[in-house]
C-alpha cells in the first residue's frame, strides 16, 4: 500500500514535505503616449526553456531561508528587471495548487508593485510592458495574477491616495485624469477628480506651471501629491463612471 509520508522526491526523510515557495510581482504602470498616460501596463519578460517557452511571464523566483517574501519579491525584481525601489508594493495573495508549476511543487506569493507613468526599465531584448487589456496568453498563472493586481489597484483608487504610486513628482490635472481612466476602463472627469481628491487632502498646487508649446496655450498648473505612502482616505468611496 502507498504510503503519503514515505521519502521521496517531494519529502524529507522523515516524510515532512517538501516544496518550492516563490515570490512574484506585478509590476504595474501607466504606459504614455504622446506624453500622456495611456493604458495600464504590466512588465513581463519572455522566458526562453520549458517550461513555457517562448512566453510573457512575471518576474519571479525562489524565496531564500535568510530572507522575507517582501525582501524576496524585491530582490528578484531589481536583479530581473533593475527595478529595486517601486513607488508602491504590496502582497496580493498565495496560491499553491499542484499543477500550477508542471516541473515542480511551488507555492507562489504574488505581490502588487506600482511605479510613475515617467519610469520603469525600457522594454527591449527579453522585457517589455504588456497591455493588461489585451494580455498574450502567458507561462504558470501570472495572466490570472496580472488581472488579480489590476482588479485590487482599480478599487484602491476609489478609496485611498494609491495615484501617488502612479504619478511622478508632479503633474497636471489633465494627465492624472488619464491615468485614472486607463486604469479604470471609463472615462474621469478632470474638474471632478480635482474636487473629489482636493477635497480629500490628497492633492495641493505646487505654485508652478507647465512650459508652453509651440502650439501656444496658457501653461496648465502643477500639482503633487500630499503623502507617498498609502493611507485610506475614504472606506466608502466608489469613482464610478
Amino acid at each position: 500500500m502507498h504510503n503519503p509520508r514515505k521519502p521521496g522526491p517531494l519529502r524529507d526523510l522523515q516524510g515532512v514535505a517538501k516544496y518550492r515557495h516563490e515570490a512574484v510581482a506585478v509590476l504595474l504602470r501607466v504606459g504614455l503616449a504622446d506624453a500622456a498616460p495611456q493604458r495600464l501596463e504590466v512588465l513581463a519578460h519572455r522566458r526562453y526553456r520549458p517550461p513555457f517557452e517562448g512566453r510573457w511571464a512575471l518576474p519571479s523566483g525562489p524565496v531564500e531561508v535568510d530572507e522575507t517574501l517582501g525582501e524576496s519579491v524585491l530582490r528578484h525584481l531589481g536583479e530581473r528587471t533593475g527595478t529595486r525601489t517601486p513607488a508602491h508594493v504590496e502582497q496580493l495573495e498565495t496560491r499553491g495548487a499542484p499543477g500550477r508549476d508542471p516541473w515542480d511543487r511551488t507555492i507562489a506569493t504574488a505581490f502588487l508593485a506600482l511605479v510613475p507613468w515617467t519610469e520603469g526599465p525600457e522594454a527591449g531584448g527579453e522585457l517589455g510592458w504588456l497591455p493588461v487589456a489585451e494580455l498574450p496568453e502567458m507561462a504558470f498563472d501570472h495572466g490570472e495574477l496580472v488581472q488579480v493586481g489590476a482588479e485590487r489597484l482599480r478599487a484602491k483608487l476609489s478609496y485611498t491616495n494609491i495615484a501617488f504610486a502612479l504619478a511622478p513628482e508632479t503633474f497636471t490635472i489633465a494627465q492624472l485624469r488619464e491615468a485614472y481612466s486607463a486604469v479604470l476602463r471609463h472615462e474621469v472627469s478632470a474638474t471632478n477628480l480635482q474636487r473629489i481628491l482636493s477635497r480629500r487632502g490628497q492633492l495641493v498646487a505646487t505654485g508652478e506651471r507647465t512650459v508652453s508649446g509651440a502650439g501656444g496655450g496658457r501653461p496648465a498648473q502643477l500639482f503633487r501629491f500630499t503623502a507617498h505612502s498609502l493611507t485610506v482616505t475614504d472606506p466608502f468611496a466608489v469613482l464610478r463612471p
